[in-house]
């Protein structure tokens, strides 16, 4: 058993704004259930939800700030979820990332700085909790000064870094370096510096025992220029130390037979009631209701790494055909404003509701035919593994992975079996438009597009198989 406190900046069903929080969520559940000794530490923000009770357990002075540690649990879970209590810097309302105009919170460095700190306090047992731990692993830019601090420590933890997401890195001005009093045997182009800004993402690159990722093709694309944003080079030096291991999902938060979002449930055995599913959600998003009428779903951020670009330039040609388009998400203004405009060229065939809906999410994975992922990148993506439990079939593009968990529907995958979804290369409008036509065709021959859904709803995308390789590589880490 190894005592392992997992740092991330958000955690399912907490507070949520993407993936991240799917896997904080669910991968340490996981872990406790194969007999790990798991702690989450997360910023008390002002709006996060919390279920049962709350204590008091410790304070700490760290950076001449009294910082206040409380803990409760992860439902339905023997999780323990230790929150960093300190008001003035996690008492914003909303984002924990950005204000409501989408702007970084001006003093994020100095937040997630602080989150950092306690980190480090608390897995070196300096936090009066009892408690040491033997790893400590770390998620994305926000929680990447852990590793680089306990490179420092005596004695310390082993660390494990992850990426999420490239893309995101957490650069700051050298300006910031006063306000963060960090040891300055960090700050060097071989450690935290880059490009003369501070950069939080080089903390776990640079000092982490282990590094992964979320997909072992994303493992292998961040050591190219086109996906590692200038980091390649790091990456490719700390090759041997760097592998991608593939996100489960939560298997009893998405199943069609019991979830409590859908109006009907259905399962492989009963795959003709999936149908009630797309009435109800014709109905929601006040779209002509037909069974025979395909409806196409997507469900995420509104930015052109999602490829929703691609997708406006296809939507004059594909409403053109007998199709709906449902789409639920927020991003760009730009784009957010384009398809609703859409919405009033083509009021019977898409519908758009701007921002998260929970509930909303799970109706269009259980009521929708087909499913969006046209992502120029996609580290690992967890909505391609939901709709295939729904029986709603993925339309994505080869990266990441979307090629690591969606098998492409061949002449050959379809004779035996094994096709999940539809797979295209490159991301363009044409490329997509090809891919969404032949799935119009397949789903046009019944009973070959209900072969297709029962193999992909018999895919196996559970935690297990991930948190096992999770506890071999926190026992294997050499430091």
């Amino acid at each position: 058993m190894k005592k392992i406190l997992f740092v991330t900046s958000e955690a399912h069903p907490f507070i949520k704004t993407g993936g991240l929080a799917d896997v904080s969520g669910s991968l340490p559940k996981a872990l406790a259930e194969l007999s790990q000794d798991i702690k989450i530490i997360i910023p008390r923000y002002q709006d996060i939800k919390t279920f049962g009770d709350i204590h008091y357990r410790c304070s700490l002075r760290v950076d001449n700030r009294d910082v206040n540690i409380l803990e409760t649990q992860m439902p339905d879970s023997r999780v323990t979820v230790w929150l960093i209590d300190y008001p003035e810097f996690y008492h914003q309302p909303g984002n924990p990332y950005v204000d409501a105009q989408g702007n970084p919170w001006p003093n994020n460095a100095e937040r997630f700085s602080l989150l950092c700190r306690i980190a480090v306090e608390v897995a070196m047992n300096r936090a009066h909790l009892n408690w040491k731990a033997d790893v400590v692993h770390c998620n994305d830019w926000q929680s990447g000064l852990v590793p680089a601090l306990l490179s420092l420590e005596y004695d310390r933890p082993a660390s494990v870094f992850t990426i999420h997401n490239m893309a995101y890195q957490g650069l700051f001005p050298t300006s910031v370096l006063t306000s963060l009093n960090l040891p300055g045997q960090l700050w060097h182009p071989e450690g935290l510096e880059f490009h003369n800004m501070l950069s939080f993402i080089k903390g776990g690159l640079v000092y982490a025992d282990r590094i992964t990722t979320v997909s072992p093709t994303y493992a292998l694309e961040i050591q190219t220029a086109a996906y590692g944003y200038g980091l390649e080079g790091l990456l490719i030096h700390r090759n041997e130390y760097l592998g991608g291991i593939i996100n489960g999902i939560d298997l009893d938060q998405w199943n069609p037979e019991t979830d409590a979002y859908i109006a009907h449930h259905y399962s492989r055995a009963s795959l003709g009631d999936k149908q009630h599913n797309k009435a109800e959600l014709q109905r929601r998003m006040a779209l002509p209701v037909d069974n025979n009428i395909p409806v196409l779903g997507l469900i995420g951020r509104l930015v052109e790494q999602k490829g929703i670009d691609l997708i406006i330039a296809c939507l004059p040609e594909l409403l053109a055909m007998p199709v709906q388009f449902v789409l639920l998400g927020n991003g760009d203004k730009s784009f957010e404003q384009r398809l609703q405009n859409l919405t009033h060229v083509y009021p019977t065939k898409i519908a758009v509701s701007i921002g998260y809906d929970e509930g909303l999410a799970h109706l269009i994975e259980g009521g929708a035919d087909m499913f969006l992922m046209p992502s120029r990148f996609e580290p690992c993506g967890l909505n391609q593994m939901y709709s295939q439990r729904y029986g709603t079939i993925p339309i994505v593009r080869k990266t990441g992975g979307l090629a690591d968990t969606v098998v492409d529907s061949t002449p050959e995958t379809i004779a035996n079996h094994t096709a999940t979804g539809i797979i295209f290369n490159d991301a363009n409008a044409s490329a997509l438009m090809e891919a969404i036509k032949r799935a119009l065709l397949l789903y046009n021959l019944g009973d070959v597009w209900a072969d297709i859904q029962k193999n992909a709803m018999a895919a196996d995308f559970s935690w297990q198989q991930s948190a096992k390789q999770y506890i071999e590589l926190y026992q294997n880490i050499q430091r």
